[in-house]
């Protein structure tokens, strides 16, 4: 999932020179890219790879900023979450990044902020959020 972060990052940065720097703070732009498409009236399937890129990210941010590790999802949490990836944090808490990006697309609603997300997050390190 790293390399789908980073390649994802290479060409948002490349062709919208977008501030995806792995912070916290970042995470208001994948908020706002995330709304732009919705209201941009995208169907799920145009942007399903840019989903998929943006999921990825916020995991990546979970890695370097809370701790947590990229993990492969048992049978039951893949029924959960309906993915097959997801993060565990420092805690063992399992979270699903991909899905929660997802949800902010189809939802949009203001508790689904991704950067809210991070903030509340269980299971977190204790580290300085950047």
């Amino acid at each position: 999932m790293r390399s789908h972060a980073a390649a994802f990052v290479a060409r948002a940065s490349t062709s919208h020179r977008l501030p995806l720097d792995y912070s916290v703070r970042s995470l208001r732009v994948v908020d706002f890219i995330v709304d732009g498409l919705r209201k941009g009236g995208a169907d799920h399937e145009r942007v399903a790879g840019t989903l998929f890129g943006l999921g990825a990210y916020v995991g990546e941010v979970l890695v370097r900023r809370a701790g947590a590790a990229w993990v492969d999802l048992d049978a039951d949490q893949r029924g959960c979450f309906g993915q097959a990836v997801g993060v565990r944090m420092p805690d063992g808490r399992v979270w699903n990044p991909l899905g929660k990006v997802l949800n902010r697309f189809s939802v949009g609603a203001p508790e689904d902020s991704l950067q809210t997300f991070y903030l509340t997050l269980h299971g977190r390190a204790r580290r300085a959020a950047v």
